[in-house]
């Protein structure tokens, strides 16, 4: 080039003189092609694709020649809760930075997505979906180039190989699953409480894991402190359930006067804290073992001594008032707590069933009541399986404190007292209307006094679970009535649902926001599929002054006597309603019906379209065979319009519990086959709406109490992802037991390889008691009373001491929970 020289004033015409607005040939090409702008190649092929390749060796002041060009990659298509990898690839000059981006989709967490191998988890979907996700990768100016992939996510399938049954004293899993013991009775949940020996001599159990683990739930928390935190997978609160004890590995050599003769008070006051709630706080390691932490200040146990409140319409009503709460606002403990409840404003219900059981009414009682004007009492005592002359289970009645003026034995005597004021002030024979009740707990406040929530009745409480919280729409909760022939509830709260108070700090007041005040409904099911929720009004339906049976005062007249009043209605007997769960995608409620013993083809307890067999089930041990609906069903509803505040809703039965070598036609109704046969189906959950297994379509996870099928299998957990009611059609049943009766009733599709057997636990137990961290990849289940059978002398499984192999020495077995994860650290199932 000629440089330009005003001395000689020479031009060799390397100026711009061209002043007008037309556009550069660049501006050209950045308007039309953005470096914004999105097309699968790059910088590279957007040039070559308007110039034919003559400018992609090109280079300009800006370095625009040091083009980086990239390809994008993942799995096309996946099932949900399936891991997928996403690999971005670059090519040409060097990257000066990488990532992944979503584009469209169901909201997914990238892992690594600012390099070029990203992964995340396929979401829960209820038909194929296609997710699309970009990678990005900047040259060293800045110049992005871009790339895209699709990954389409069908619905989730069931991952494992079904578990054969077993009679082995292990749980058994499968493959590519482990299984940790975490939590068993009488492990220490304070500083300075000494290791359990595990021989009859250990007390303190109100520092120590109750007996009979069972329901149970999973609470978040923050990383440090005691605050919630619903996303925390790694550090949380377990609080659970301990319905009852199995009184023979407690002692020594067993109990001693357990029919006859004063209990000795060591024993009985060590009994009734194996009872009641523990609240453990639990932790994942880097590594990713689980361990509780024994001197956590959060831990706590809840017996039936802890103080208790009673909030809601009965509170202080006559029939509560006692030698030990005389103005009938407070009580004293929980008992017999078998399925529980979660609530979205991080608080936990414990739910009270055969607490009936416990109470001694002397011979003579009916009369005493009738002479001080308590007839009514006598009605009511009897509905609930409280007849005079009876001792109350384990006698703790007869024991003698040692503090003369303590009341924790004599409060188990529900007898009228001679020479005592006739409201019940200076005794304890109100003390069985204290119990019965649905009860809420704040785990993260050891301070606070557990509240009893009258609004949603007093019943053989088997557990409480809300449906979905929609916001503007009062939220409902659904109960099963544990015991032969009787009632499915739901109550409705008065105010509707604001998902603000999901973050309240003061979360007992949520409950009393949402659970003192509203509708208490029992359900009728017909035989068309249909059905209703009847509402337990005082005034309505009979529901007065004056009904011939039991005259009711007032509505919380109608609360303490809920069955009477569900009598009234109509509602429909069912065959022992156990758990209920609520699919979270759907909003439809599943209940298990576990057996019932008294179902016949007719009489007073007849077959009908809910509940639709009565057969003989055969033993092949040797035991006398069972009667009646001896393996139990799951049944399920939809709420009419999709609402928990719906008064009417359909149905159909999802599941018959049957051996798969049964009769097709009557018993074995559901074609259940060697992979996922089973037997009175008792625990029941949904995984949660947090992760895939609780999305789109939920996995659904069944656990077993039963006495009917283990000559064949000890008790096992099955995995299902159900369909929804009405995908199956009607069915006719013959049943014989009894007579002869011909029904018809709504099934749902056979769920085949949708259900299939996860866990079978061991010898003599009940599998009972599930929950998981939020991520859906560490599982928590309790085992029962295994061994129950068995005694000191003759102890008839070792569990969990097999869980690590044979033992040579047997040892006494302790009911315990366990957390159940997966080798390569994906979800639980899928």
């Amino acid at each position: 080039m000629t440089d330009f020289s005003t001395a000689c004033g020479y031009d060799d015409g390397d100026i711009d003189t061209n002043l007008s607005a037309n556009p550069h040939m660049n501006e050209l090409i950045a308007s039309r092609y953005s470096r914004r702008q999105t097309l699968r190649g790059g910088l590279s092929a957007m040039t070559a694709a308007v110039f034919g390749g003559m400018l992609l060796t090109g280079c300009d002041d800006e370095g625009q020649g040091d083009t980086v060009t990239v390809g994008a990659s993942g799995t096309g298509t996946v099932t949900a809760g399936r891991t997928v990898t996403l690999t971005g690839t670059t090519s040409g000059a060097t990257a000066s930075s990488v990532g992944w981006t979503q584009v469209s989709g169901p909201t997914v967490t990238l892992a690594n997505a600012a390099t070029q191998t990203a992964t995340f988890t396929a979401p829960g979907v209820a038909a194929a979906t296609p997710l699309v996700f970009r990678f990005t990768a900047n040259s060293a100016d800045g110049t992005p180039s871009i790339a895209d992939t699709t990954v389409t996510v069908q619905p989730a399938v069931l991952g494992f190989t079904a578990v054969p049954k077993s009679l082995a004293d292990v749980v058994s899993v499968p493959e590519g699953y482990a299984v940790t013991v975490l939590y068993r009775l009488g492990d220490p949940i304070a500083a300075g409480v000494g290791a359990y020996a595990n021989d009859g001599t250990d007390v303190n159990f109100a520092q120590r894991a109750g007996d009979h683990h069972d329901g149970m739930s999973y609470f978040g928390l923050a990383a440090t402190g005691n605050t919630p935190a619903p996303g925390s997978s790694t550090r949380g609160l377990l609080v659970m359930n301990h319905e009852n004890i199995t009184e023979s590995y407690l002692h020594p050599n067993g109990p001693t006067n357990l029919s006859s003769g004063p209990r000795p008070a060591a024993e009985a006051i060590k009994e009734i804290e194996a009872h009641g709630v523990s609240v453990i706080e639990v932790s994942r390691s880097a590594a990713g073992a689980w361990s509780y932490n024994q001197a956590s200040a959060l831990n706590r146990r809840i017996t039936p001594n802890t103080p208790m409140a009673f909030n809601g319409p009965v509170r202080g009503n006559a029939v509560l008032r006692t030698r030990q709460s005389p103005d009938g606002t407070a009580g004293r403990g929980t008992i017999n707590n078998c399925a529980n409840g979660t609530m979205p404003w991080h608080t936990y219900l414990t739910c009270e069933e055969n607490w009936a059981g416990y109470f001694r009414r002397a011979t003579g009682d009916v009369a005493a009541r009738t002479a001080i004007g308590r007839t009514k009492e006598n009605v009511s005592l009897a509905r609930y399986g409280i007849g005079e002359g009876r001792g109350g289970n384990y006698a703790w009645a007869t024991a003698t404190p040692a503090d003369a003026g303590s009341t924790v034995f004599a409060r188990w005597n529900a007898t009228v007292a001679a020479g005592t004021p006739t409201d019940g002030t200076g005794d304890f024979s109100h003390e069985p209307f204290q119990l019965g009740w649905v009860v809420e707990i704040d785990p993260f406040n050891p301070a606070s006094t557990p509240r009893k929530r009258t609004a949603l009745g007093r019943m053989n409480h088997e557990g409480c679970e809300i449906g979905r919280t929609i916001a503007g729409v009062r939220p409902a909760f659904y109960m099963g009535d544990d015991a032969q022939n009787e009632y499915l509830y739901k109550f409705v709260s008065a105010t509707p649902w604001s998902a603000a108070d999901a973050n309240a700090t003061d979360r007992l007041a949520i409950g009393d926001k949402y659970l003192d005040t509203g509708t208490l409904y029992v359900a009728k099911l017909n035989a068309d599929g249909s059905g209703q929720w009847l509402p337990l009004v005082f005034g309505q339906n009979g529901l007065t002054a004056a009904n011939t049976r039991y005259p009711f005062a007032d509505q919380a007249d109608v609360l303490v006597n809920t069955r009477l009043a569900a009598d009234v209605l109509g509602a429909t007997k069912m065959d022992r309603p156990e758990w209920t769960a609520v699919n979270p995608a759907t909003g439809e409620m599943y209940l298990t019906l576990t057996n019932n013993s008294s179902r016949t083809a007719t009489g007073t307890n007849a077959v009908d379209a809910p509940n639709p067999r009565a057969y003989t089930d055969p033993k092949i041990d040797g035991r006398s065979p069972g009667t009646g609906n001896v393996n139990g069903h799951v049944i399920r509803l939809r709420e009419a319009g999709d609402t928990s505040e719906a008064t009417s809703f359909t149905w159909d039965i999802y599941a018959f519990g049957a051996g798969s070598d049964l009769d097709p036609t009557n018993i074995n109704l559901s074609g259940l086959d060697a992979t996922n046969d089973f037997s009175s189906p008792d625990g029941l959950w949904f995984g949660l709406n947090s992760n895939a297994t609780g999305q789109g379509t939920p996995v659904m996870w069944i656990q077993t109490d039963d006495g009917a099928y283990t000559d064949v299998t000890n008790c096992m957990m099955l995995a299902a992802i159900p369909g929804t009611v009405g995908d199956g059609g009607t069915r006719s049943v013959t049943s014989t037991l009894g007579g002869s009766a011909t029904v018809t009733t709504r099934i749902g599709k056979a769920p085949g390889a949708t259900l299939r057997r996860f866990l079978v636990g061991p010898k003599q137990c009940e599998i009972t008691g599930i929950h998981s961290t939020p991520d859906g990849r560490s599982v928590f289940v309790n085992i029962q009373h295994p061994g129950e059978g068995g005694s000191p002398t003759a102890i008839s499984s070792s569990w969990p001491a097999t869980q690590g192999g044979a033992v040579t020495t047997p040892s006494r077995p302790r009911s315990a929970t366990i957390v159940i994860t997966r080798t390569d650290g994906g979800l639980i199932g899928l």
